[in-house]
């Protein structure tokens, strides 16, 4: 996708071959910081600490953090010590999981002078098989959209409403829930996006809406709590969001607030659709109540950072000092409100019969 007017990945490898580097997503949207990854603890801490974030970007980097690992310590030690460093990072994103698990099935059995450069190729592969897939969620996803065109015979335009960041930012490229926007803005169908904010960290109102407009596509930043007006109103055509795991049975586990716009769309007669790969699905899992949900630190609720128009950066408290709160990163949608998922082998119902339509190997 384009930043500045010029083609960017969310992570790649340096010209020295070694260092991975990444665009620091807690500086956006105001400033575009590139930071080199060169340890193990380089790659930990910016999945912790969210400079990488969305479930496919965290993967990857995952990927990148057990290369980096095998450049210091190539044994199996070094192996088991760096995957269980970066399984504790983010324990909702199954991508994580899978990632590690791929990284140390490459790894296992290949000589520790040839791991280094083994498991910076898988890493490489890793990422380069997500572009794929999410450029195929978006070639199929698109048609939704066009659909949603057609029903409107060519007047006005479509609007989308999309919660959290699931662009090309949550990913290598492209993106899940935005792939399909963006497939549609480049095949001319006039698109637009209301975006939530999505408190506590903000990522639509920072990210998603950045992207968005480096990449020239109408959209309108709202508050969380204005998805169902704006949706009561016949202002939302169709809402495509994206999930950090999604259940064998189609329960989707995404950013908080998720739940409350998919109750939205169903009073409304609205569809509601999520974009996932397929590293995302968790086949291991039949019902959402089983899904881990992050707890992140109560200071970004409690606290809110921003720039000042003199390019200050700042934090500030929203609450009394002695009132407590939870951060909860995740809820869970039932399948039964979810219209369809979207993947890079089609749209499917959110049911695990609908799964294993398209991906039969998993029966």
């Amino acid at each position: 996708m384009n930043v500045r007017g010029r083609p960017m990945r969310t992570i790649w490898l340096a010209s020295d071959g070694r260092t991975v580097e990444i665009i620091d997503q807690t500086r956006l949207p105001h400033e575009v910081v590139i930071v080199g990854l060169v340890r193990l603890d380089d790659a930990a801490r910016a999945i912790s600490t969210m400079q990488v974030r969305g479930a496919p970007l965290i993967g990857a980097t995952a990927a990148y953090g057990v290369a980096l690992a095998m450049a210091e310590d190539p044994s199996d030690a070094g192996l088991v010590a760096a995957i269980s460093k970066l399984a504790a990072t983010r324990p909702t994103a199954v991508n994580l999981r899978w990632a590690l698990a791929e990284m140390k099935h490459a790894l296992q059995g290949v000589p520790e002078d040839r791991r280094p450069a083994a498991a910076l190729a898988r890493a490489d592969e890793i990422a380069e098989a997500d572009v794929a897939i999410n450029r195929a969620i978006g070639d199929h996803g698109v048609n939704l959209i066009a659909e949603a065109w057609r029903r409107k015979d060519g007047v006005g335009r479509v609007d989308v409403l999309t919660h959290c960041n699931a662009g090309w930012l949550a990913a290598v490229d492209w993106g899940t829930a935005l792939a399909p926007i963006y497939r549609a803005h480049e095949d001319g169908i006039p698109i637009h996006v209301w975006v939530d904010e999505t408190r506590p960290r903000n990522q639509g109102a920072g990210l998603t809406a950045w992207e968005l407009g480096e990449h020239g596509v109408a959209h309108t930043v709202i508050v969380d709590n204005a998805a169902g007006h704006v949706m009561r109103e016949g202002l939302v055509d169709l809402c495509i969001v994206g999930t950090d795991r999604t259940t064998a049975g189609g329960d989707v586990a995404n950013k908080i607030g998720t739940y409350t716009k998919a109750l939205a769309a169903r009073d409304n007669n609205i569809p509601f659709y999520v974009a996932l790969p397929s590293p995302t699905i968790d086949w291991e899992i039949e019902c959402g109540a089983t899904i881990p949900i992050e707890r992140r630190d109560s200071r970004e609720v409690t606290h809110v950072e921003g720039w000042t128009d003199d390019g200050r950066r700042i934090a500030v408290r929203l609450t009394p000092n002695n009132s407590p709160a939870v951060n909860y990163g995740f809820d869970v949608t039932p399948a039964r409100l979810v219209t369809g998922l979207i993947t890079e082998r089609g749209v499917c119902p959110a049911s695990r019969a609908g799964l294993l339509k398209l991906f039969p190997d998993h029966r």
